[in-house]
């Protein structure tokens, strides 16, 4: 037998990963041909097909769904290797992919006090992004927004925060202490604040019984970020993942109006992937302690801070947070 087709293995891992031939392409930069070529090469090495293909469609088979786990915790193990070797004898970082939610809401409020727990550990953080899955080739932590755990291999995956959603607003627009609550049309009335469309709205009315079919208006924002500082400034009602906006409703800035909500399903997620089994596997030890320790404790105010560099994203486990309407 020839010698094992690496250069095929790993186009045949990109398409299971990325889930079509044209994405692996666009992923390795070559052509949908190319992709195509080494599939049916590999194939033709193993002599066994790992596709079941009917006309342009095609679907893993058994097989080729276990080969592709293999070959993704193998090729990050290699990764892994790689950058220990490259970063061997230069400053070590602890890298963070987290979602922007987490990131400005929770992360960065909290990293003086990790500093000051961890003063040799210095980190870089970098952002998560929608569309895009986290890329453990690059970060050793990662935080995700997910309906159930993400299951990828060679990754530990740790609940985090819940993220169930309730409507909240500015003191400006709440009734006052010892008024009546506010009602469903009533926050309509008072201008609905939606996240990339108003399906979450939706969700949250039908939900509190809310039975008008016209159509909803308001201000939409494309991120979460955006939509909490419109709530913080008073343009309307939003729908915000309470554990992310606890600071804001303990200081009084938000007020939550209903304990209706909804994305009870949904959870943050903290990550844990190969490259922090290595060298730095201390430093990711000591950031998930201290992470799960802090998550339900509000920041200190003397560890409040400017926000630090955020690098544009390099991510792989889709950001389902934002597909949720909570980016």
């Amino acid at each position: 037998m020839s010698a094992t087709p690496l250069n095929a293995l790993r186009v045949f891992e990109a398409v299971a990963r990325t889930g079509s031939f044209r994405a692996a392409a666009d992923l390795l930069c070559v052509t949908q041909s190319a992709v195509s070529h080494q599939v049916r090469h590999l194939e033709t090495w193993l002599e066994t097909a790992l596709f079941e293909r009917q006309g342009n469609r095609t679907r893993l088979l058994p097989h080729g769904v276990e080969l592709a786990r293999g070959l993704s915790l193998s090729l990050a193990e290699i990764d892994a290797a790689c950058q220990r070797a490259r970063a061997d004898g230069e400053r070590q970082l602890l890298v963070i992919a987290a979602i922007p939610s987490v990131a400005m809401c929770w992360l960065i409020p909290r990293l003086t006090g990790f500093r000051r727990a961890h003063p040799t550990i210095e980190t870089r953080v970098i952002y998560a992004m929608h569309g895009r899955d986290i890329n453990f080739r690059d970060a050793h932590i990662a935080f995700a927004f997910t309906p159930v755990a993400p299951d990828l291999a060679g990754v530990e995956s740790l609940p985090f925060l819940s993220g169930a959603s309730a409507p909240v607003c500015s003191p400006a627009l709440a009734p006052p202490p010892g008024g009546p609550a506010l009602g469903p049309a009533d926050m309509v009335r008072r201008g609905l604040l939606h996240d990339s469309d108003a399906t979450g709205w939706w969700s949250w009315l039908s939900k509190a019984g809310y039975r008008d079919p016209a159509p909803l208006t308001g201000a939409v924002f494309e991120d979460f970020n955006l939509l909490r500082a419109a709530a913080l400034s008073g343009q309307g009602v939003a729908l915000c993942p309470i554990a992310m906006i606890q600071p804001d409703l303990a200081a009084g800035r938000l007020v939550q109006l209903s304990d209706v909500s909804i994305m009870n399903d949904h959870g943050y997620y903290l990550l844990t992937g190969p490259l922090a089994q290595g060298n730095m596997a201390a430093e990711a030890a000591a950031f998930r302690d201290w992470a799960l320790a802090a998550r339900d404790i509000p920041p200190s105010p003397k560890d409040v801070e400017p926000t630090p560099e955020i690098d544009a994203p390099t991510s792989r486990v889709i950001d389902e947070e934002s597909r949720a309407g909570r980016r």
